[in-house]
């Protein structure tokens, strides 16, 4: 909290710092903060059973629904081969299934499993309640500020 409390200083003081140096100073911030809270959210899985990008698939396909692997190419910003790998450890882990595309005979669909369902379902609980602990150690003008920042943050992440 102590950055946005110095930069609404900077700003009610009528700071003359250049505009490009504020900007500069507030994407290392948030780059930082993002990075670790991300860190700390990746240790609350309390598996190591599937990779990071594995459990990406799986959160996609769970947000999207099925999907062929080139659309979870483009969905995950990998290389089809790259997802193709991913897919197939999937598969052997019985957490996706893939079947024929209806109209195009040369492409799968992929989709979850009820085990996979699970997975997601624990992993999310999980991750969401220690940051339900976290949050609640904040103050009510603290969350709030959160609740406003969030959807920026989202804004941000699908640039």
């Amino acid at each position: 909290m102590s950055y946005a409390n110095d930069m609404a200083a900077q700003r009610s003081l009528g700071s003359n710092r250049p505009h490009d140096t504020v900007q500069a100073d507030l994407a290392r911030a948030l780059r930082l903060s993002s990075m670790r809270l991300a860190r700390r959210l990746r240790v609350e899985r309390g598996s190591d059973d599937f990779t990071l990008s594995q459990l990406a698939v799986l959160g996609s396909l769970d947000r999207h629904g099925e999907a062929t692997v080139g659309e979870l190419a483009n969905l995950e910003r990998v290389k089809p081969p790259s997802m193709t790998r991913i897919v197939n450890s999937l598969v052997e882990a019985g957490m996706v299934t893939r079947r024929p595309h209806a109209t195009d005979g040369r492409q799968v669909v992929v989709e979850l499993t009820d085990g996979a369902r699970a997975v997601l379902a624990e992993d999310r609980r999980r991750r969401n309640a220690w940051l339900a602990q976290r949050l609640a150690e904040l103050t009510d003008d603290e969350r709030a500020l959160l609740a406003e920042a969030a959807p920026l943050l989202d804004r941000l992440a699908a640039s």
